[in-house]
């Protein structure tokens, strides 16, 4: 039997999070819990939280699940797999377990596409060197997959997204764009030549990066994913109580990205993220519009937004390309706090 995940969804991917101006809302509730072991709590909103365990290990714990972002189930798991170890790399640490999160319909869609899924999760974290020990499943629809993930770090090796510095330079290691290429697909608009890119990057690890990152002592970084690069920029921010200024004509796309976005295939959630961002974004006055809402496109397992000291940053690039990263590209700056957190002009 023939099944497309697409005919299941409206939203699928990191465009399904709820906007960030809600999530915000929703933590409020959430108890500030006192521990002197919690290196990394919810208060600077990181990609995971970090607890200690000994003075020489702490673990980084995550979870992320979403409904079908492409037609075929394997392929399906394998980019849902993969967004969700991404946030264990952006803290610098290696992943080590995880359990699987599915909602399924299993009166809909034969358990043969849920196999597949699996296995696609499956493949992808043994890619990663991350074992699979069990998970949970519900009836649900549209389909929902990921994974909950524990990996290992130095309590002295944390890579955070409060700690960038003044004079860092930003690095950003894969291209943006994916969300927009997505909305293409669903609408027709977009190449199969173009979705294909789009899938290989929502498919690739973060694995160099993260390695990349502690062999130059990189402390800050962020994965960029369903708040769009602007968004989880603006994040970073905030938590390290800094400004950072983005390039647009800096920023590497999605081959068919630019040509989708100016021919009006922009998707809801990048305006979610606009509304989010703009009170707290200074905008340049000539600013690209189409490498505006690109820059608020909703990322699936996107790059590492990372700070750089300015002394090693080509170096830093260059180590990234070396293992297979060849769009990483730096894309900005990171000042000291001004008027706006976020600065996004043309150029730099």
């Amino acid at each position: 039997m023939k099944v497309d995940l697409l005919d299941f969804v409206e939203a699928g991917g990191c465009s399904a999070k709820i906007s960030p101006k809600q999530l915000e809302e929703f933590l409020k509730f959430l108890p500030v819990v006192s521990d002197p072991n919690i290196l990394v709590g919810i208060d600077t909103h990181d990609d995971a939280g970090v607890y200690r365990v000994n003075d020489d290990l702490a673990l980084v714990f995550t979870t992320d699940f979403f409904p079908p972002v492409c037609s075929d189930p394997y392929e399906f798991g394998q980019i849902a797999a993969a967004n969700s170890i991404s946030d264990v790399y952006a803290m610098g640490a290696t992943p080590v377990i995880a359990l699987n999160i599915m909602m399924f319909p299993s009166t809909l869609l034969p358990l043969e596409v849920y196999a597949s899924i699996l296995r696609g999760g499956a493949d992808k974290a043994s890619e990663a060197g991350l074992r699979i020990i069990g998970g949970h499943t519900i009836e649900d629809n549209p389909p929902k997959y990921g994974l909950a993930v524990i990996g290992y770090v130095h309590p002295e090796r944390i890579i955070a997204n409060s700690a960038a510095v003044p004079g860092d330079l930003l690095i950003l290691t894969k291209p943006i764009g994916t969300g927009v290429i997505l909305a293409g697909q669903k609408l027709k608009m977009a190449k199969d030549e173009e979705i294909r890119e789009a899938k290989a990057l929502m498919k690739s690890l973060n694995a160099a990066a993260a390695g990349v990152m502690q062999k130059f002592g990189v402390k800050a970084a962020t994965d960029v994913t369903g708040f769009g690069l602007s968004g989880h920029a603006l994040k970073m921010a905030r938590a390290g109580k800094v400004t950072l200024e983005i390039s647009l004509a800096s920023l590497p796309l999605t081959g068919g990205a630019y040509r989708l976005a100016d021919e009006g295939c922009i998707p809801g959630a990048a305006f979610r993220n606009l509304d989010f961002v703009e009170d707290e974004t200074f905008f340049a006055d000539d600013l690209d519009y189409n490498l505006k809402m690109l820059s608020m496109d909703a990322q699936t397992s996107g790059g590492i937004l990372m700070c750089v000291r300015e002394d090693v940053s080509d170096e830093v690039v260059s180590a990234l390309r070396e293992e297979g990263m060849t769009a990483s590209v730096i894309i900005g700056k990171v000042m000291e706090k001004g008027e706006k957190h976020l600065r996004l002009v043309n150029n730099a």
